[in-house]
Parts: structure tokens; sequence; C-alpha cells
């Protein structure tokens, strides 16, 4: 099973949950069986423009994010963009 984790943000929304192992077989299949999905995706379901993901220690934003095959000991890290002025 794959490895979610989420940065403590997140997880406070998540019932104090940081660490999910998720059955998917792609990264959005994952992001989207988190009880934080809605924070994560649009209304169009698309990832938000400030959250990054990183699969294995390799960011994977862009592209075919979404569609990014995962292994059975992949560990998705989900992190939020700090943005500001």
């Amino acid at each position: 099973m794959a490895v979610v984790l989420l940065p403590a943000v997140l997880a406070a929304e998540a019932g104090g949950e940081k660490r999910f192992e998720l059955d998917a077989g792609t990264v959005g299949e994952a992001l989207r069986q988190l009880p934080v999905r809605n924070l994560l995706f649009d209304e169009r379901g698309e990832l938000r423009r400030l959250i990054n993901v990183f699969v294995d220690g390799v960011d994977v934003r862009g592209g075919r994010l979404l569609d990014e095959p995962l292994a059975e000991s992949s560990e998705v890290r989900v992190v939020g963009a700090v943005a500001g002025g």
C-alpha cells in the first residue's frame, strides 16, 4: 500500500492523522481518498495551485501529476506552498 503523508496544517483537518496507508494505483486516486480532498482539489476537480506533491522524494508537479503511477511501496508527501507578499 502507498503511504500518503500530510503536513500538520492539513493533518489537523484530517482528525490529527498525518499518515494514511492507501490502496491506490495513481497519485490522483490516493489524494482523492484522503479526508481533506476538498482542501486539495478545486471545484473543477483539479489540484489546487499551492499544493505540491512529491512521490518518493521527487517533485511531480505539472504534467500528468494525478496520473503518476504509484508502486505499492511509494511514499506520497503533500506540501502546501507558502505564498504572499
